[in-house]
């Protein structure tokens, strides 16, 4: 019997030992040493899960909402240690969209064929 867990885990140690896992861990390290850095970015994410919460329940977002975020995320970016980190996490996640595609490949292939006949 096939444990697809073992392979699971075994991929999760090896993405653990990615270039862009590294820079990513060590870019968050940094902020974190950073005390109006940890501020910043705290911020930043609770205005991106207040909005998204709101986009969720179907809530529109009034003038004063968008202009906070949009300073708020110019703020974070601007910070070089926000900056870095936001960048490897971009990086990283090119990765983990890689594995989904593969990962999902399998599944799309059942489906090739089934096409409409008129």
């Amino acid at each position: 019997m096939i444990n697809i867990y073992d392979d699971l885990n075994k991929l999760e140690a090896t993405f653990r030992e990615t270039e862009q896992y590294k820079a990513l861990e060590i870019a968050i390290e940094e902020v974190k040493k950073d005390e109006s850095a940890v501020a910043l970015f705290s911020n930043f994410r609770k205005m991106q899960m207040t909005l998204q919460e709101k986009q969720a329940n179907g809530e529109e977002l009034n003038e004063d909402e968008l202009q906070y975020a949009q300073k708020t995320a110019q703020l974070a970016q601007q910070n070089e240690k926000i900056n870095a980190m936001l960048l490897s996490e971009m990086a990283l996640s090119g990765i983990i969209e890689e594995v989904n595609r593969v990962l999902i490949k399998p599944v799309q292939s059942l489906y090739d064929g089934i096409q409409e006949t008129k």
